[in-house]
């Protein structure tokens, strides 16, 4: 909040909100009860922001003001670690220069972050050896089509309101009982498109999970597959054929660079409206509220496994209906990540595992069971987390290498309203320092890693399987 003592000059993020929504400084100011020039001082910094415009922009956007009031934005810890690379060692800038000019210019630092990261990429795909084997000549790929998908639901912070919408319009067709969803989903593909449904032998399937025959009018899933992750094949497939206009236009929007990277996002457009519909919007996030986000408690209400539940509380963006603000990993034994979503701002790795210092790894060893942990980053935020085994796949198929660990965390300050942090002393947490895995370089500040040498062809491969095809079927 604001104080006598302390002005607020929060021009750059007042810019950074706007482009967000999407909107004009004239729109803005409408909404804020002002006027366009007084917005247009507020943003370049010509005058402090008050107590009263803050409550304002918390009750016109659905913001907590205490984000816009923070010392930094997030787009100066993003610059401070490209002005720490090595190569910048001379130039002496410290941490508050990179959060002014953070600051001032939002848009520019995101282009120099962006254009640093560019970088980062190239010179590992260098590292190992990316030439034409023919040839000789060195190969330099445009941006790889799972980094444009996760860049760009993130910048959406993972929540798309068109399919939220599209998800529940369907939902009240069907007029199903969530926990038995199934047949309902089975009787429209059959009745309204045509569409047979059958479970298929592994024999059958070979590696597959799901198959649709266009010609046949059949759908075919693998009986490795849980009921939950049945359902959802049939969601997907429903989805696809009641709303594939609504999908297509939703990525014709978003001008993907190429052919590959826009049919990768429609696949995941198609992922989140049959998640949409496993877990309607506005039922999920009541019965997380009324059960303090117990996870095992609402699965079980809707028919889901414990991944689609944790992957659907990092989509739970609504303006005036938010749901706490989640993000969420899967890794395997080797600690390579598989996914990552957020539904807020959380420093993700770029490229690499997660640190070792964090807990999520324990859960190998207790299969089942949720462990809790208080963790910190670098830049002194500190998060609730927890993390449960899950399996890849059921039946007489799963093995040993099909053990997943599901993390899953928030800011501390929403830790009290979980389940899972009853009896935490929040204000005097005993919080475990994690490295740089949360950053997007490679500097050794967790003392586990720098020990460790860095495999580079694991470095590269996390960036290539961080969204998979069909990313809430396990």
């Amino acid at each position: 909040m604001a104080t006598s003592d302390k002005k607020l000059f929060l021009g750059g993020r007042l810019k950074r909100l706007r482009r967000d929504l999407g909107i004009t400084q004239t729109r803005m100011a409408e909404d804020l009860e002002v006027s366009a020039s007084y917005l247009n001082l507020l943003e370049r910094n010509q005058r402090p922001v008050t107590a009263q415009m803050l409550l304002r922009l918390a009750d016109a956007y659905d913001l907590d003001f205490r984000s816009l009031a923070a010392d930094d934005p997030g787009g100066g810890a993003g610059l401070e670690e490209v002005l720490g690379d090595k190569m910048f060692a001379d130039l002496g800038i410290g941490r508050h220069e990179a959060a002014e000019v953070a600051e001032v210019s939002p848009a520019v630092t995101e282009a120099v972050v962006r254009l640093y990261r560019a970088y980062l990429d190239r010179g590992r795909l260098i590292d190992l050896g990316a030439f034409d084997r023919e040839g000789g000549s060195e190969v330099i790929p445009t941006v790889q089509p799972t980094e444009w998908v996760r860049d760009l639901v993130g910048s959406q912070r993972n929540y798309f309101a068109e399919l939220e919408t599209c998800a529940e319009t369907l939902v009240a067709a069907l007029k199903a009982d969530p926990q038995d969803l199934g047949p309902a989903v089975r009787e429209r593909l059959l009745v309204r498109h045509g569409i047979q449904t059958r479970v298929m032998p592994v024999e059958v399937m070979a590696s597959a999970l799901r198959r649709y025959d266009h010609h046949r009018k059949r759908l075919m899933v693998s009986e490795t597959l849980a009921p939950a992750s049945r359902i959802f094949a049939m969601c997907y497939q429903l989805g696809l054929l009641e709303f594939g206009d609504a999908l297509t236009a939703l990525a014709d929007r978003y001008k993907a660079p190429d052919r590959a990277t826009r049919q990768l996002l429609k696949v995941f457009l198609g992922n989140y409206l049959a998640a949409a519909i496993m877990m309607p919007y506005g039922p999920f996030l009541a019965a997380l509220e009324a059960n303090g986000y117990d996870i095992e408690r609402v699965r079980s209400r809707f028919g889901i496994s414990f991944e689609q539940a944790a992957q659907r509380l990092t989509t739970l963006g609504r303006s005036g209906a938010r749901g706490v603000p989640f993000f969420m990993v899967r890794l395997d034994a080797a600690g390579n990540i598989s996914k990552r979503f957020a539904a807020g701002a959380f420093p993700f790795s770029r490229f690499g595992g997660t640190c070792p210092r964090w807990n999520v790894h324990d859960s190998f060893k207790t299969p089942g069971r949720i462990l809790t942990q208080v963790i910190e980053t670098p830049d002194g935020e500190r998060y609730f987390t927890l993390s449960r085994t899950v399996r890849r796949v059921s039946g007489l198929q799963a093995g040993q290498e099909d053990e997943l660990v599901i993390g899953l965390g928030c800011e501390l300050k929403y830790a009290s309203k979980l389940a899972y942090a009853r009896g935490l002393d929040i204000a005097a947490p005993v919080a475990v320092e994690i490295g740089p895995s949360c950053r997007i370089c490679e500097r050794p500040a967790c003392p586990q890693r720098a020990a460790a040498p860095i495999n580079r062809t694991l470095l590269v491969e996390e960036s290539t399987k961080s969204l998979s095809p069909f990313p809430f079927v396990i």
